[in-house]
C-alpha cells in the first residue's frame, strides 16, 4: 500500500528539522562557551615557538604549554599594584574553578631584574603551583607582541625605572592556543564560573586556529 503525500511531507519536515538541529548544535559548539567575565575568541590563535627559562632555571618552550590549560599573565616582580592584585585573584580562581590541570603562568616583562631566583619566590608566594618565565629580552618582547601585549620601560627619577604593560589574562587550551581573554576588573567568582564552563573546550577541542 503506497504512502500518502502528506505522510512523506511530514517525514521530510522531520528530517529537515533534525538536520537543522544538528547544524545549530555544531555551530554552537564551534562558537565556544558563553563567558560572563571574558571573551571567547571566534578563532583561536596559536602561540608561536619560543624558548625561555622557568623559575628552576630550566628551558621552557611552547611544547610545555601543550600539556594542559593555562592562564597566562605578563607582569613583573617590582610591579606596585596591578600584578600582585591580579596574581592574588588568579590564585583564588585556580582553586575555585576546579579545572583539572589548570596552570597559571607569569611571563616577566622585566627580565633585567626578574632572574629565575627572584621570580620563583615571588610567584610561589601567591600559589606554590604558579609558574614563572624569564629570559632573553627580545624573546619576551616578541612573545608579548604575539599575544597583543603592549610593554614599555618608563624611566623614574633617581635612575630607577618601572614597566608599563597590558593587564590582560589569556586562557590557553591544551594545544597552546589562545582561546579566550579576560580584562580588568577581574572578578574571582565570574572567572571561576567561566573557566568551569570552558573546561570541555580546553582539552582536544577542534577550535580552529588562525
Amino acid at each position: 500500500m503506497s504512502s500518502s503525500p502528506g505522510r512523506w511531507l511530514l517525514l521530510a519536515a522531520a528530517l529537515c528539522a533534525g538536520l537543522a538541529g544538528f547544524w545549530l548544535a555544531h555551530q554552537l559548539d564551534r562558537a565556544g562557551p558563553q563567558l560572563a567575565s571574558g571573551t571567547w575568541l571566534p578563532r583561536s590563535r596559536a602561540v608561536p615557538d619560543f624558548t625561555l627559562t622557568d623559575t628552576r632555571g630550566r628551558s621552557f618552550t611552547r611544547h610545555e604549554l601543550a600539556s594542559g590549560p593555562t592562564l597566562v599573565f605578563f607582569g613583573f616582580t617590582h610591579c606596585p599594584d596591578v600584578c600582585p592584585t591580579t596574581l592574588a585573584k588568579l590564585a583564588q580562581v585556580r582553586r575555585r574553578a576546579e579545572v583539572a590541570g589548570l596552570r597559571v603562568l607569569l611571563v616577566s616583562v622585566d627580565p633585567q631584574r626578574d632572574t629565575p631566583a627572584a621570580l620563583g619566590p615571588y610567584v610561589h608566594a601567591f600559589d606554590p603551583q604558579f609558574e614563572g618565565l624569564t629570559g632573553d629580552p627580545q624573546t619576551i618582547k616578541r612573545l608579548a607582541a604575539s599575544f597583543g601585549v603592549a610593554v614599555s620601560r618608563v624611566e623614574l627619577p633617581g635612575g630607577d625605572y618601572t614597566m608599563d604593560h597590558s593587564a590582560v589574562v589569556f586562557l590557553l587550551d591544551d594545544a597552546a592556543r589562545i582561546v579566550a581573554v579576560f580584562t580588568p576588573p577581574f572578578e574571582v567568582a565570574g572567572m571561576s564560573s567561566d573557566l568551569q564552563h570552558a573546561a570541555p573546550y580546553l582539552r582536544g577541542h577542534a577550535h580552529r586556529a588562525t
